[in-house]
């Protein structure tokens, strides 16, 4: 509702999250019980949480690897109608996340202040994304310009909602740190697998049945397993808590000199892995000669590299610290589009997406972690809970990745002549190496100069970590579901 005042949506969330909660209740009183009785005495579980990352990430894969692939190169869109799309999205993204992380901070209701979101988002989300990839055949291409924005931005906005609560759980439910790294391994890990199928897989299964059907499957899965890991959450306590203020927490945001910092080097990062999977449907056609399985078989490789290498990763920043480590992989996946580059077979394709695939595993073992660093830094400077405004503000930094994939698309049209698939122009090998390999690395760069800015202050973060534990142990101190202690 980005359309809407400020106060008036917060009024409407909190009528609403108190009204829906009931109906909701009948539910979670249905089919929880038995779990709730179970796990009273538990912690919440880090491989319940990061598994709820597949879900987040399966069919949002395919709705951003493969929207490029779909409007471009089957419908017929132009490069630049799709990049005036992820480019007016952008600003669109800028209005609705900071709404839906204060939305998510001030509900109060017996499920917390993030699971009543996801398990409105989840349905909703599953819905549009489908009619995103349904477009009728008998639509002109104007029309097709209008339903291709219509449901990018009706899901996209969607997509924000889901995780600006999702986000918002990560350093709420796990402020140990070492735990914190274990869970995000986990979930970056469930996330790697959605990507081996919302992108790697993808190009096969829709060859097989088609991308409507395809559609359906992710949008069904992801909602399951975000339904799945919403109702496992214990959220702690937050009715005694003050109540986050747009104004402030935006200013706040504004003086925070890390959050810009790990905000556009996230933003750049993204951005460069991004091109690599909305690109390479055009990298393996034009620049290798290659089909669907060889662009399969290279996105596999990236994603399986970087599913094995979050274990290492994560290992090295528990050993030497986030921050380092977080530096070392945006060098690593800097250099690592070179072999790309001047790949002149499948062989050595494959060589370079292995390099990038270790890269790539590096920037998602820790990337999160220097997010919620920002978090606990908010919390030790100023004492109020307002994961939910900064997570969906650093979900938009990320997305503002968006821009940097409009221009580099932009770009290829403009000095390479490459419109559509229909129309390649007369280098569609160089453009499709300009995208996937050249403008990508030089936004990792960039990426690489942000991280020496960084700098937090240790003792400060471990004082809220401490403090937040306390709090927990006060309110709670049996460790009880949430909504026994509302209730």
């Amino acid at each position: 509702m980005p359309f809407l005042p400020v106060n008036f949506q917060t009024q409407i969330s909190l009528n609403f999250s108190f009204g829906l909660e009931y109906a909701l209740m009948v539910c979670y009183d249905t089919f929880m019980k038995k779990e709730l009785s179970l796990t009273t005495k538990k912690r919440n579980s880090p491989f319940r949480y990061g598994f709820g990352m597949f879900g987040t990430s399966l069919a949002i894969n395919m709705f951003r690897g493969r929207a490029t692939a779909f409007y471009v190169g089957i419908r017929g869109l132009t490069m630049e109608s799709l990049a005036l799309i992820t480019l007016v999205y952008t600003f669109l993204d800028v209005i609705d996340n900071p709404i839906y992380g204060i939305l998510s901070d001030n509900t109060r209701s017996r499920f917390g202040r993030r699971k009543l979101w996801l398990v409105i988002g989840a349905p909703l989300f599953a819905i549009c994304f489908i009619f995103f990839y349904a477009p009728p055949e008998t639509l002109s291409y104007n029309g097709l310009f209008a339903w291709g924005m219509a449901f990018y931005f009706i899901t996209g906005t969607l997509d924000s909602l889901i995780n600006a609560n999702y986000g918002a759980l990560f350093p709420e439910l796990f402020p140990d740190e070492k735990v914190r790294t274990k869970t995000n391994a986990i979930r970056q890990t469930a996330q790697l697998f959605a990507m081996v199928i919302g992108i790697g897989l993808t190009p096969i299964i829709t060859d097989a049945i088609g991308y409507i059907p395809t559609a359906i499957i992710y949008g069904v899965v992801s909602m399951a397993v975000i339904l799945y890991m919403a109702f496992g959450v214990r959220e702690p306590e937050t009715i005694k808590m003050e109540k986050a203020k747009l104004i402030p927490a935006i200013l706040s945001i504004i003086k925070s000199k890390n959050f810009w910092i790990v905000g556009f080097a996230n933003a750049f990062y993204s951005a460069a892995m991004g091109l690599v999977m909305a690109a390479i449907v055009f990298y393996v056609k034009y620049a290798l000669g290659l089909g669907s399985l060889q662009e399969t078989i290279l996105l596999g490789i990236v994603i399986l590299v970087a599913v094995f290498g979050v274990t290492f990763w994560s290992a090295l920043a528990r050993k030497f610290g986030s921050i380092p480590i977080w530096r070392a992989a945006l060098i690593t996946l800097t250099v690592a589009f070179l072999p790309l580059f001047f790949a002149n077979s499948f062989v050595t394709a494959i060589l370079g997406a292995i390099c990038v695939g270790i890269g790539f595993s590096g920037c998602i073992s820790t990337m999160d972690l220097l997010g919620a660093k920002v978090l606990d830094e908010d919390y030790a400077r100023h004492g109020i809970k307002r994961e939910g405004i900064f997570s969906s503000t650093m979900g938009f930094m990320n997305r503002l990745s968006g821009l940097f994939v409009s221009l580099g698309m932009f770009l290829a049209s403009r000095i390479y002549g490459f419109e559509s698939g229909d129309n390649p122009g007369t280098r569609p090998d160089q453009a499709a190496k300009f995208l996937l390999c050249l403008f990508p690395m030089a936004l990792a760069a960039v990426g690489v100069i942000f991280t020496f800015f960084v700098k937090f202050n240790e003792e400060e973060l471990k004082r809220a970590r401490a403090a937040l534990e306390a709090e927990k142990a006060e309110l709670n101190p049996e460790n009880k579901p949430y909504i026994e202690i509302y209730g």
